[in-house]
């Protein structure tokens, strides 16, 4: 049976090369976020609070048209980051932040709840919880001239809201993932560890939140 896997966390968290490997491990497909297509991000990252609504339109848009096609894939899919979290997480910190107007926040939101009302969920969300060192020291080794000056503050308002969306998303099981000490490079015990959590979340999916080597509870 085909199955619909999400991969979510902030900037620098590891996502793409966790979805790279996944892919191949578990026979899926990947779907990669779109980083260089975005015509509006390295505006943003300069002037964010004129390019915000532009930069989170084009990215939920893109995120549609890649949930839509993912549904009409045969294979079993693995996504780079989700048009949740994009709304969630990344609009709603620009907002917050004041760098999205009321009138903007309201219009994207009302956008992003009548989307989620007609596309199906996942069938699995893989978080991975990094800190900020962590996040900055990823951010660093891939060397993207555009997210060299990424703020502290603003990597942590991203956690922050990142936690209170995961904690509070209902929409599909959720496997998370401790990032700051869980290696995922090929063939790595941790690797192996993952991919074994995830089989068993998607064998299982009785709607329950497993954090990997932290215990479990309710989600």
């Amino acid at each position: 049976m085909k199955k619909y896997l999400v991969l979510a966390g902030n900037i620098g968290a590891g996502k793409s090369t966790l979805v790279g490997l996944l892919a191949d491990k578990l026979g899926f497909r990947p779907y990669y976020e779109p980083v260089a297509e975005n015509p509006y991000l390295k505006d943003f990252y300069a002037d964010m609070e004129r390019w915000a609504f532009h930069s989170q339109t084009y990215f939920l848009s893109h995120r549609v048209r890649s949930h839509r096609a993912l549904m009409d894939d045969p294979w079993s899919v693995v996504q780079d980051r989700s048009l949740y979290e994009d709304a969630e997480v990344f609009a709603r910190n620009l907002y917050e932040r004041g760098s999205m107007s009321a009138r903007d926040w309201d219009s994207y939101r009302e956008l992003y709840r009548t989307l989620t009302t007609l596309l199906p969920p996942p069938d699995l969300v893989v978080y991975i919880r990094a800190s900020v060192p962590t996040l900055k020291k990823r951010i660093a080794l891939r060397g993207r001239g555009f997210e060299a000056d990424i703020p502290d503050e603003y990597l942590e308002g991203l956690n922050r809201l990142y936690e209170d969306w995961i904690n509070g998303f209902s929409l599909a099981p959720v496997l998370v993932i401790p990032g700051d000490r869980m290696d995922f490079v090929e063939e790595s015990r941790d690797l192996k560890a993952i991919i074994r959590s995830i089989e068993q979340r998607l064998r299982d999916q009785q709607g329950l939140l497993f954090p990997l080597g932290m215990g479990t509870r309710p989600s």
